[in-house]
Order: C-alpha cells, then sequence, then structure tokens
C-alpha cells in the first residue's frame, strides 16, 4: 500500500487529504536449484507462489538443463556469477519491489544463496538442505571436488569464520527458513547446525524438519510438504510483511512432522 498527500479545494479553502492506493509493485521470489537439478521442480512451486501475488524466477545454473554439456568444466565460481546475473534480471522487472526480494535455494543452491545474501540485498531467504563446501579450490569444476573429504567436512559443526557462506549468514538481518531432511545423507545434521547457528542478526529463524524425508525429496508426499511448508511460510513472511510491517512472529523451531496415511 503507498499514499500520497493532495490537497481538495472548495471555495478558498484546501482541504488536506490523502490518497491511498495498493502498491504497484510486487514481492520478487528467485528460486536456485541444487547440483544435478533443474528449474523443472521449482517452477512448480514457483507458479504456486506466484498465485499469491508474487513474482518468480526460476532458472537453470550453467552445467544443467540445455548447459548440461558444460558440467564438467562448471565451478562455483561460474555457478555464482549465474545466480547473481538471475538476481538482476529479478530486480530490473518493472513489477519487482526491489527492497522485497526473497531468495529460495536447495543444496548447492542454498550455499550459493547464502553467498549471494552478501552481494545483493536479499530480505527473505529459504534454504532446503543448505550444503556447505570448504573455502579452498573455489576455481576447482565443482563436480570434480573430493567427495570423502564433502562428507567429512559437513559431518562436523563448522565455525561460521571458517566458510565463506556460513560468514555472509552471519551479517543476514532478514528472515529465514532452514528446513532438514530426516535421512539426508549428503547434508547431516551437523551441517544444518552450521547453519542455523550462523544466523546471528537474523530477525527471525524458522527450522523445520521433513520425517522420513531424504536429500532429494523423492518421494512424492515429502516433495508436497515441502512445498506446502514453502507456501505457508512465504505467505506468512513475505506476503504478511507487506499488510503488517513489524508485526511478524517467527514460526518457531518444530519437526515438520507428515500425518500418517489412512
Amino acid at each position: 500500500m503507498r499514499s500520497s498527500p493532495t490537497a481538495i479545494h472548495v471555495d478558498d479553502q484546501h482541504l488536506a487529504a490523502t490518497i491511498a492506493a495498493p502498491s504497484t509493485r510486487m514481492p520478487g521470489l528467485l528460486f536456485v536449484h541444487g547440483w544435478n537439478g533443474s528449474q523443472k521442480r521449482d517452477l512448480i512451486r514457483a507458479k504456486e507462489i506466484a498465485a499469491l501475488g508474487c513474482i518468480c524466477l526460476t532458472f537453470d545454473m550453467r552445467g544443467h538443463g540445455d548447459l548440461e554439456g558444460l558440467r564438467a568444466d562448471t565451478t562455483r565460481e561460474h555457478n555464482l556469477n549465474d545466480v547473481l546475473a538471475a538476481y538482476d534480471r529479478l530486480a530490473c522487472h518493472p513489477e519487482v519491489d526491489r527492497s522485497a526480494i526473497a531468495v529460495v535455494g536447495s543444496s548447492y543452491g542454498g550455499y550459493l544463496a547464502s553467498i549471494l545474501t552478501a552481494l545483493r540485498p536479499v530480505r527473505w531467504l529459504a534454504l532446503r538442505v543448505p550444503a556447505l563446501y570448504r573455502d579452498e579450490h573455489w576455481e576447482t569444476p565443482k563436480g570434480s571436488l573430493d567427495r570423502a573429504d564433502l562428507d567429512l567436512y559437513r559431518s562436523q559443526v563448522v565455525p561460521p569464520e571458517d566458510n565463506r557462506a556460513l560468514g555472509a549468514c552471519t551479517q543476514f538481518e532478514g528472515d529465514v527458513l532452514i528446513v532438514e531432511s530426516e535421512h539426508d545423507r549428503l547434508v547431516p545434521h551437523p551441517n544444518i547446525v552450521s547453519y542455523i547457528g550462523a544466523f546471528r542478526r537474523a530477525r527471525s529463524m524458522t527450522y523445520r524438519v521433513i520425517e522420513g524425508a531424504d536429500h532429494a525429496l523423492s518421494n512424492v508426499t515429502h516433495r508436497r510438504a515441502y512445498s506446502t511448508l514453502l507456501t505457508h511460510w512465504t505467505s506468512e513472511m513475505v506476503l504478511g510483511a507487506r499488510r503488517r510491517p513489524g508485526d511478524l512472529e517467527p514460526m518457531g523451531a518444530e519437526p515438520y512432522a507428515l500425518a500418517s496415511p489412512g
């Protein structure tokens, strides 16, 4: 909602008045998929959230989609540049409110989205199973990183001072959603704890565990649970903030339990 002062002329008088009108711009949401992923699943969720009154952008990073042939040479630097370019495309959309941009990242995309917050204005950040990578070998092709070393790195709680993505998280002052999969073998619980501990200045923190889910949400029931959770959080945080500025409460930190079938 925007308002502007005006005056109403009656006889020799000027009556003070204010015109209130709906905002002509809407929040923007950028989706960042994970390694070996694509915009395909993000697009389904983007359409659901766009129906709420947001402008969403999904895209395929280098090494994925039509550019899958570049995967062997794609580095984290390449993909971070892809994310920056996608953010800038969304932010320059004439109907997007640049002060109201949310970023949704999954796994590798959550890692890149966290770094993005130190380089571009982000008001809301949703991370599903955000992965961690050592700062070393930044320009090594991502697919060539040592998998055993990554597993070891993620199995321990990492201090924010020792990691670029976590360091960016310590400076983030917006609202955060972190979603963990209960049976995640690629991003174990200590990795998630590293992210949670890094958001020291966040306005609110919402943490959920999708019970029974694996890293990729290979079960359709778990995918639906995540979509419902993301849509609810977006409605509460992104759209709710525009209806009631400064009057939001965090959702808390509880497991997101699935109802038993039947």
